[in-house]
Formats: structure tokens, sequence, C-alpha cells
């Protein structure tokens, strides 16, 4: 990824999880919680009734994601406790 997209990531935004990078996030789709100079770091919403729901968390590097854009919702963390 280069330098100028990574500059446009932001939290709130979804990356999606380069399939050949990881045998079981990959493909998923991952909303930012942070930005670092290395990656990301964000989770993965474990769908579920509400009551059983939750939040798989996860970092990638740059180069083992895809910027997908801006997220409409974002889950609060504390949303399930």
């Amino acid at each position: 990824m280069s330098n100028e997209v990574t500059y446009l990531i932001k939290v709130g935004d979804v990356m999606q999880i380069d399939p050949a990078h990881d045998e079981v996030f990959g493909g998923c789709l991952l909303i930012v919680t942070e930005v670092k100079s290395w990656g990301v770091q964000g989770y993965v919403d474990i769908p579920a009734p509400k009551d059983e729901r939750g939040l798989a968390f996860y970092r990638c590097k740059y180069e083992n994601c895809a910027l997908v854009g801006p997220a409409m919702w974002v889950r609060d963390r504390d949303e399930n406790e």
C-alpha cells in the first residue's frame, strides 16, 4: 500500500484482510480502531444473536489489507458487556 493511501486511513474505516495472508481472517472486513505506522488495529464483527455477539480484535500490516472505505456503523467496544 502506498504512503499516500495510508495517510487516508482513519478510525472507522473498513479494511479487507488479504485472503492469502491469513487462513482464518482472510477476506474478512476489519473496522479500524487504531491507525499505526506499520498498519491498523481493529475488529471483525462476529455475527450472532444480540446477547451472544462479539468482536474479534486483529492487527494487520498495511501490505496485508486493502482500504474499502468508511463504515456507516461502528460497534461500541463495550456494547456486549
